[in-house]
């Protein structure tokens, strides 16, 4: 009596738990617009350069007190609207992020941001690395590319 009690208060619902688990992720990975992404934030996404976008006025070197500023030009129809984020890293640490929203401009094929400016001073000397990255409005593809610079 006392070892069915304890398959049934222990053991049954561990073994119960990872059959339904299995079953819910099998289903979830059956789905064809389903992916399993562990790590969407890996390395090798971030020093992918898309031809699609590229960084405008990144200079090679800064001063302490001059502001880097950038704007961003996208050739992909298919981020016609998104979101834009621009972080600069100091080796793996995020120095500073902005990030702005629901950027629309395929109509008169502007620079981003629109109706704003990325502008940060940054004012400790070393070397940087600013990632620009467009989501499209559905939050399912990106399009990405680095550039480095120096503060002195």
């Amino acid at each position: 009596m006392a070892t069915s009690l304890v398959y049934v208060v222990f053991v049954l619902p561990i073994v119960l738990s990872i059959a339904f688990g299995t079953v819910v992720m099998a289903d979830v990975l059956q789905s064809p617009d389903r992916e399993l992404n562990m790590w969407p934030m890996g390395n090798s996404e971030i020093m992918k350069n898309d031809e699609d976008i590229s960084i405008i006025g990144l200079e090679n070197q800064y001063s302490i007190s001059s502001p880097v500023q950038i704007q961003v030009k996208i050739d992909d129809s298919q981020f016609d609207c998104g979101d834009l984020y621009v972080t600069v890293y100091s080796g793996k640490h995020i120095v500073t992020q902005s990030g702005f929203l629901k950027q629309c401009f395929d109509e008169n094929n502007s620079l981003l941001p629109i109706d704003d400016d990325f502008s940060e001073i940054i004012d400790k000397p070393g070397q940087y690395d600013l990632v620009v990255k467009m989501t499209d409005q559905n939050q399912k593809n990106t399009i990405t590319t680095s550039g480095k610079f120096t503060i002195k």
